[in-house]
């Protein structure tokens, strides 16, 4: 098989797919990949990019500005999206490549031969619980020492809240079925990795990643994770108390 030239992370929030973009970025040799079909980001991109309007994103301006800054000076092009952002990614590209059958054939159109990597969370409470409380207390990421990475709006002490956990449980498991649905549907048999191996084995994760991409993996033995798991005391707590209250064991 030749060598891929894209790669997308299939993910859902607070699965790890930070610590996994990051790690890939810093291998040197895996691109720059990030969630540019975000719709929120948009604009923050077409700045960053130079872009004369954020009226021109997800046209053909955005999407060759996409192409260079997800390569991160790399020969290979790498891309975070999220299942609720299928749609986004699908009109994009259907814009720019109507000729085209279907989504995979314009994501080779548009980036290369395109791999993917479906990214999950086996215990869905806890990837709930980790979103509640990123939402309430603002921080979504954090570096090793301790230090505030990404936080996001006005924060606040975070409270258990059974329903807030189980919205994010229902959403995650839409989100879930609507990567399985669009796999399906474009034929593709992604690699499959967990939040699990990713937090356990980091190096691990990242040389199966670099394999399947017919890269080395030996780039990935010197890698250190530069997020840190927001996983703590409190966050134990709430899951031990809503699997018991609610017998959903994830």
């Amino acid at each position: 098989m030749p060598r891929p030239t894209a790669y997308v992370i299939c993910a859902t929030p607070r699965s790890g797919s930070t610590l996994l973009c990051t790690l890939l970025k810093a291998t040197g040799i895996a691109g720059d990949p990030n969630s540019y079909f975000r719709p929120d980001d948009v604009a923050e991109w077409a700045l960053e990019w130079g872009l004369p309007s954020a009226d021109h994103c997800f046209g053909s301006a955005y999407l060759n500005a996409m192409r260079h800054a997800g390569r991160g000076r790399t020969p290979l092009f790498g891309l975070r999206l999220m299942a609720e952002n299928i749609p986004d990614a699908s009109d994009c590209l259907a814009r720019c490549f109507a000729q085209q059958r279907d989504d995979a054939a314009r994501f080779n159109a548009a980036f290369g031969i395109t791999c993917y990597i479906h990214l999950t969370r086996a215990d869905k409470v806890a990837q709930a619980v980790s979103y509640v409380k990123a939402r309430q207390s603002g921080l979504w990421h954090q570096a090793p020492d301790g230090t505030d990475l990404e936080r996001i709006g006005t924060p606040q002490t975070p409270k258990y809240d059974p329903d807030a956990i189980t919205r994010q449980i229902n959403a995650l498991a839409l989100a879930e079925a609507a990567w399985s649905e669009w796999f399906a549907a474009q034929a593709i048999t992604p690699l499959r990795l967990t939040y699990s191996a990713l937090a356990t084995d980091p190096q691990g994760a990242v040389a199966r990643v670099l394999t399947h991409l017919n890269l080395d993996p030996a780039r990935a033995g010197a890698l250190e994770p530069r997020t840190a798991t927001l996983r703590d005391q409190q966050s134990a707590e709430w899951c031990a108390r809503y699997k018991s209250q609610t017998g959903n064991f994830g």
